[in-house]
């Protein structure tokens, strides 16, 4: 444990919708949920003007849009959340070789490790906390000026103190926590503070009466191993008294993303596990996408009532993030394994990762799949007609370009027209104006820099820009 507060935690605010209103003039101040647009998506994030109407990460969307019918619901344009991180996570690299990154808006740094970290080694402690102060406002300027967004900057002597005060930093804010007042801080927290802590092992220890964090280091190391295993409970002792020695691992380059739950009752329905199998794959591919990463491998783990544990997976065609694809493919390893006599933990991950592209071409290869065979259900007729034209798909958000009107975004598609607001993230609120589906004119294009000027090698029209966007 450190005696100075150096190592430092960035949260971006609410990240995914602060790009959508940074892009979009005409959405800045206004509500935006930003997720799964089908009928059994979720929220990725909601703008804190959403949020005012109870709207949360990973509420289903079409709770979303009860609670907030006039917000601005948008699909994921990860090209460009994917963008605006590099900027972020080069300004924490300026300060330190020693940036871990936990997804595109949420990084550790290790400030002692950079330039700085010769006068952090030799100052009194008033004067190291003043610069490590000066550091984390400087860097949070620094992704205002460079972004237009804003961040939550934690400082501590540990990872799990620095992100804790990044989260009462928020929104756009700068918290400093003192060593030597972590147990003071942590005491009056629910158990959930902590991480590695989940709504399963919450359940445990609410029913062993361990309620706060004050709670679990009264209860000592024995106990809580007895209840959550010797791994588990000592380390989550360690946490509760405020001790974490983790250090600031540089570049951690994962080599497969999962969740995973454990039911306080084994579940023998198969209905109802494939329920939860689907639940699991929507978070999973939140997860995946929060690290801008997609995968090839989908895999199930399933620990039945007699704790044997197995796994299935199946290999596709090309590295995905779609959540429907991953979803099926979770449903499928699930039909095939045997739940008789219960099953107590279910997981859903997906390996064999790869860095995000924005035309995910193997899901879309799935769905053209399946529209065909659904054709194909239609008899002769349809093998008359070869040469009718396949209509475009415009998800609301979509970066797109006109020949005549220049850059714009998808406000919404139906009925064989496309409504297109035409702004850039510089210009004043834009016009609207509608269009057929496949109008000539009008072609998907890549994402704008945030600022005038900067160059994300997307601007203009490409073929990459190609396809659903």
């Amino acid at each position: 444990m450190r005696s100075l507060p150096s190592i430092i935690h960035l949260d971006m605010d609410a990240f995914f919708a602060g790009v959508e209103q940074a892009a979009k003039p005409s959405l800045r101040g206004k509500p935006v949920i930003v997720g799964g647009l089908g009928g059994r998506g979720v929220v990725s994030t909601a703008s804190y003007e959403a949020r005012k109407f109870g709207v949360h990460s990973a509420m289903p969307m079409a709770q979303a849009r009860r609670l907030c019918p006039n917000a601005a619901f948008l699909a994921g344009r990860f090209e460009a959340y994917r963008q605006v991180s590099d900027i972020v996570m080069g300004l924490l690299r300026e300060l330190s070789p020693l940036v871990q990154p936990l997804s595109l808006d949420e990084a550790f740094v290790d400030l002692e490790a950079g330039p700085y970290g010769p006068a952090l080694t030799e100052a009194d402690h008033e004067t190291g906390e003043r610069l490590v102060l000066a550091l984390a406002e400087d860097l949070r300027a620094d992704i205002q000026r460079r972004t237009g967004l804003t961040g939550s900057v934690g400082a501590a002597g540990s990872k799990l103190m620095a992100k804790i005060a990044s989260e009462q930093a928020k929104p756009d804010g700068l918290v400093l926590i003192e060593p030597g007042e972590e147990r003071a801080v942590l005491g009056p927290m629910p158990v959930r503070a902590l991480p590695g802590i989940g709504p399963a092992t919450e359940q445990v220890l609410r029913r062993s009466g361990l309620n706060t964090v004050a709670d679990l280091a009264d209860a000592g190391e024995a106990e809580l191993v007895q209840l959550l295993g010797r791994a588990h409970g000592a380390g989550v002792h360690q946490m509760s008294i405020g001790l974490d020695d983790r250090p600031v691992v540089a570049d951690q380059d994962a080599k497969s993303v999962s969740v995973e739950d454990t039911f306080e009752v084994d579940l023998a329905d198969r209905d109802r596990v494939l329920r939860e199998v689907e639940v699991l794959a929507a978070r999973c591919v939140r997860r995946l996408r929060a690290a801008g990463r997609s995968g090839r491998t989908v895999v199930l783990k399933v620990r039945r009532f007699d704790f044997s544990t197995l796994t299935r997976s199946e290999t596709l065609r090309g590295p995905t993030d779609d959540e429907t694809v991953i979803t099926e493919t979770a449903r499928r390893l699930a039909s095939q394994v045997d739940i008789t006599g219960g099953v107590r933990l279910l997981g859903v991950g997906v390996s064999q990762l790869a860095d995000y592209t924005q035309e995910d071409l193997f899901a879309q290869a799935v769905r053209e799949e399946a529209a065909a065979e659904h054709e194909g259900e239609d008899g002769d007729e349809a093998e008359e007609e070869p040469d009718v034209p396949v209509l475009r798909r415009w998800l609301p958000g979509q970066d797109v370009r006109h020949a005549e009107y220049g850059p714009g975004w998808v406000q919404g598609s139906g009925v064989g027209r496309v409504t297109v607001r035409f702004e850039t993230p510089w210009s004043e609120p834009g016009r609207v104006r509608t269009f057929a589906v496949d109008d000539p004119a009008l072609e998907p294009s890549r994402p704008l820099p945030l600022r005038e000027g900067e160059d994300w090698g997307g601007g203009e029209d490409t073929d990459e820009g190609d396809g659903e966007g």
